[in-house]
């Protein structure tokens, strides 16, 4: 176990990719254990976390989202989320946290979310008086709602790793957890509006709310495609993202006419390079999971956390803030696969609902993606405001409370991820 301790530590210190320290890690341990005659079990480990049939989703999904970027998607959805808000004081900040609600059932990647909403967004905040930093704060909280609200990849990803929960169970567990932290932000937002004094927008006249609605429609279907079909069990969900993507380039080209070829290539060129990092990711997972379960390292994580208390509750809060500190210095799919093969095992020892455990652990890791140093939505939201990166953080902190309360709520009661679930069957 020490040699793939010290190279896990080694490597994550000099900055190594986080793909290539899982590996080499695994590599060490596994070479320690059994000398060169594991080599050709970890080669096979790498190809079986590649290989699983639920993977081809994962390009589709991230396909059908840069399909609705490119296609112009977010500018029908926030005309049609400002006719709702349009007269609420603040009301471009409600619009920035419901449309990322919308768009979460639509991309499921906090990044693209921030980048797609953040370029329309923030300028048009600025413009009206927000401050820069809190159009930035709000853009890049409201966007790591996506994974959490299906589809998501990082859930996909999850359910490929530990293959002890179906997919379509993670997506039925985190509607309701999504819509907590929406409407979670949505009281601070209209909070912070009411005493900063943010302005408001005439109201929208019926007949052009209406017309709104009517050219948004045709994209809020998609979401609707991929769970409804893989919700009611008419569709698997590597067919139910094959049918998005084609129904996104339907609409795209036929209905919208905004899509063309040009930007269909650029949609498959940006498809390519991130599904490579996810299944190298996951390649190199599969090795480091084995030597996790070899080793016994998750039954000694289990009894290091009974040391502290024999509280389900306090149990898991101590894992949460574990998460959490994580996150500040890893982006949310590699934290995952890191972690998620030593502290699953462990909390199901513990009696812990897998599924309740899955959902929190995927909202807590999603959650540092506001955290610093790392931050990436946050970073990236800053950067599109044009903001010291150091204010944009100070300008989330509300937000970042009200996820701390949802957090809680979620530890409190499993009933908020299992219940959709259970309702399935």
């Amino acid at each position: 176990m020490m040699p793939a301790i010290i190279a896990f530590v080694v490597l994550l210190l000099i900055g190594a990719p986080v793909a290539v320290v899982m590996a080499m890690s695994g590599l060490a341990g596994g070479f320690a254990m059994g000398g060169e005659r594991m080599l050709g079990i970890i080669a096979d480990r790498m190809f079986a976390g590649v290989s699983g049939f639920l993977l081809i989703a994962v390009p589709y999904f991230i396909f059908t989202a840069e399909l609705m970027n490119q296609g112009g998607l977010t500018q029908k959805l926030i005309a049609f989320n400002n006719a709702l808000f349009g007269q609420v004081r603040g009301a471009l900040s409600h619009v920035n946290v419901s449309v990322s609600v919308f768009f979460a059932g639509l991309t499921g990647a906090a990044i693209t979310d921030t980048v797609a909403i953040g370029k329309i967004m923030i300028p048009e905040m600025k413009a009206q008086g927000y401050d820069a930093e809190y159009a930035a704060a709000v853009t890049a909280c409201s966007s790591i709602i996506g994974p959490i609200i299906p589809p998501s990849v990082v859930m996909v990803v999850y359910a490929t790793l530990l293959r002890d929960i179906s997919v379509i169970d993670l997506f039925a567990g985190g509607i309701i957890p999504g819509l907590l932290m929406a409407i979670a932000l949505l009281a601070v937002s209209f909070f912070l509006a009411w005493r900063r004094g943010y302005p408001k927008q005439a109201p929208t006249p019926l007949k052009v709310a209406g017309m709104a609605f009517l050219v948004a429609l045709p994209a809020m279907i998609v979401p609707l495609i991929i769970l409804g079909g893989i919700l009611s069990g008419l569709t698997t969900i590597t067919e139910a993202s094959g049918f998005a993507a084609v129904y996104a380039i339907a609409i795209g080209v036929v209905f919208y006419r905004s899509l063309t070829w040009q930007k269909i290539w650029y949609a498959l060129l940006v498809t390519v390079r991130f599904s490579g990092v996810v299944f190298f990711l996951l390649a190199t997972s599969a090795v480091l999971g084995w030597f996790v379960t070899r080793s016994g390292i998750a039954r000694d994580a289990a009894g290091l956390i009974t040391t502290f208390s024999d509280s389900t509750f306090l149990q898991l809060l101590l894992v949460c803030a574990l998460l959490i500190l994580i996150g500040t210095v890893m982006d949310v799919l590699p934290a995952l696969v890191v972690v998620a093969p030593v502290l699953v095992p462990a909390m199901v020892q513990l009696g812990v609902d897998p599924l309740h455990f899955a959902i929190l652990m995927i909202v807590v890791l999603n959650i540092s993606n506001v955290t610093p140093p790392v931050g990436m939505t946050l970073m990236t939201a800053a950067r599109i405001a044009n903001v010291p990166f150091e204010r944009a953080i100070i300008a989330s902190l509300p937000f970042y409370v009200a996820f701390i309360a949802v957090i809680l709520l979620l530890v409190s009661f499993p009933s908020l991820s299992t219940w959709i679930p259970s309702l399935l069957g």
